[in-house]
């Protein structure tokens, strides 16, 4: 049982009492953030606003509460699954009664003697929730690999902003840059800290120059949407096998209607600033896979170094708060600094292949690789996935081509290998370490890629692993019964590649990573 604060209005000393909750209120806690109070009631929680008005927030009268309150529910209650168990955001409860004695009325109902109203939630454990989970070591790629999916699918159901629509304006996004950057240099006195964030505002003036125009065609082409604004890893927390996203923005409509891409950025930039590179990838390259955003990449170093530097800013200003956490909080705001600093600048990229029949693991190694990988910006392209969004096909949706026809013809091939030496070749000149997973059996295939990373005067490495013909089929019948994988082959494209296997010459060999285990 925490010690009871006195230091609060009369309403939150009220409902520290576990006589006031209509269940079982042991363990009673109280959370505080700048515009709400969270109490922690045995199986229960219940977030009540602060009366503030903030410059990015207004919770001053009653009925901005309510409002507030109501759409926290609505929009938080789109990330729910078929679990009940995800089922987070319950509703909203009027506050009845007096300050001093509070009681809770019907819920969802306009009663006119509330006072106050709470949403009223499920509780969940703590120690679930992402951030957690990373520092412990227990989060694992599957929960990543779900997320991406989920929030593909999410993106794709979400209203999206109109042409006429007031928000997700490109100006906007550097409006909210360096205003950011603005209030860091405030909060930052260190020299260092001012230099780095100098650098890191020329970056970002830069860098939106060379982004501005493809930002404005994404939100003509439906990539702002309303969607959850603040997807850090302490708003994710693991339900059962699935990553649920909470707390969504409701108190401003600009700062939630936005690029699809800065979602996805904050959580890909925060699994790296919690030493989590190799999942950071993975998340993004399964993410991109499903749904098929390939502007995306070209516009996301700018919302990831945003994101960073608004983690930064956040933990400089608690530094310089009174208290015994000033010296973690720096330190925090040190580490998103040069975060934000590596993702504007990383290092030399690299190029690497996969080479192997159908069956031989070439996905599940290069997943591996992508898990591996210390690089802050490495990502995968699959050839499975590539083809079909050519053809304008979903990543799962078949084809109904055969082996030497359709999505598989000769001429569909010579065009899927094109497509993706065109797409490294811009991602390796943006920075990014790319890896191309395909089957690259024939050596013309295979040394326009190397032609590619000489030309960039980057380090070339091919990706091959091997199984028997016998283990080789009996993974293509699994991943058939399963149908779970984008890959279409079939025992007959496995026959049909024996014949057209040129192996690895000597050259070619050099060039080979041993593929991870």
């Amino acid at each position: 049982m925490h010690a009871r604060r006195t230091d609060l209005p009369a309403l939150l000393r009220a409902l520290q009492e576990p006589a006031r909750y209509p269940h079982a209120a042991t363990a009673m806690e109280l959370l505080e953030t700048h515009g709400a109070w969270v109490l922690l009631a045995g199986d229960h929680a219940y977030k009540i606003k602060k009366p503030v008005c903030l410059p990015f927030m207004d919770f001053s009268t009653l009925g901005l509460r309510r409002a507030a309150c109501q759409a926290e529910v609505r929009l938080n209650r789109r990330f729910e699954t078929g679990d009940p168990a995800s089922h987070l955001y319950l509703e909203v409860l009027p506050i009845v009664g007096t300050p001093e004695n509070p009681a809770w009325g019907r819920p969802d109902e306009d009663d006119e003697s509330a006072f106050e109203y709470a949403v009223h939630m499920r509780r969940f454990d703590q120690n679930q929730r992402l951030d957690h989970l990373c520092q412990t070591g227990a989060l694992r790629p599957a929960h990543l690999t779900g997320l991406a999916r989920r929030m593909a699918d999410f993106q794709a159901r979400s209203a999206f902003m109109t042409a006429q629509g007031a928000w997700g304006q490109a100006e906007d996004m550097l409006a909210f840059a360096q205003d950011n950057l603005a209030a860091l240099q405030a909060a930052c006195s260190l020299p260092a800290d001012r230099t780095r964030i100098d650098t890191l505002a020329t970056w970002t003036g830069v860098r939106f120059a060379a982004v501005a125009n493809t930002l404005a065609q994404r939100r003509t082409h439906g990539r702002v949407r309303e969607g959850h604004g603040d997807l850090h890893l302490a708003n994710l927390v693991l339900i059962g096998d699935e990553v649920v996203p909470f707390d969504g923005i409701e108190f401003n409509d600009a700062l939630r209607w936005i690029d699809v891409a800065s979602d996805i950025a904050f959580t890909w930039m925060d699994l790296q600033g919690h030493e989590r590179p190799g999942l950071a990838n993975l998340f993004l390259s399964e993410w991109l896979d499903a749904s098929g955003d390939t502007s995306a990449l070209w516009v996301l170093p700018f919302f990831a170094v945003y994101r960073a530097l608004v983690r930064a800013k956040v933990a400089a200003i608690r530094s310089d708060q009174p208290g015994a956490h000033c010296r973690v909080a720096q330190n925090e705001a040190h580490h998103y600094l040069a975060l934000a600093g590596r993702i504007a600048q990383p290092g030399p990229p690299r190029l690497l292949i996969t080479h192997g029949l159908s069956g031989s693991g070439k996905t599940h190694a290069s997943s591996r690789w992508l898990l591996l990988e210390a690089s802050g910006r490495a990502i995968r392209l699959r050839s499975d996935v590539e083809r079909k969004r050519l053809h304008g096909l979903d990543a799962h949706e078949a084809s109904g081509s055969g082996p030497n026809d359709g999505l598989y013809s000769p001429q569909a091939n010579l065009d899927t290998y094109d497509h993706l030496l065109q797409r490294a070749r811009g991602l390796l000149q943006d920075g990014w370490t790319v890896l191309v997973d395909a089957a690259f059996l024939r050596h013309r295939e295979r040394a326009d890629f190397g032609a590619l990373a000489q030309s960039m005067g980057c380090p070339f490495h091919i990706l091959a692993p091997e199984a028997p013909l016998a283990v080789l089929r009996e993974r293509i019948r699994h991943r058939q019964a399963q149908g779970q994988d984008a890959s279409e082959a079939t025992l007959e494209v496995l026959e049909r590649q024996l014949g057209w296997l040129e192996p690895l010459n000597e050259a070619e060999r050099a060039c080979c990573i041993a593929p991870p285990a």
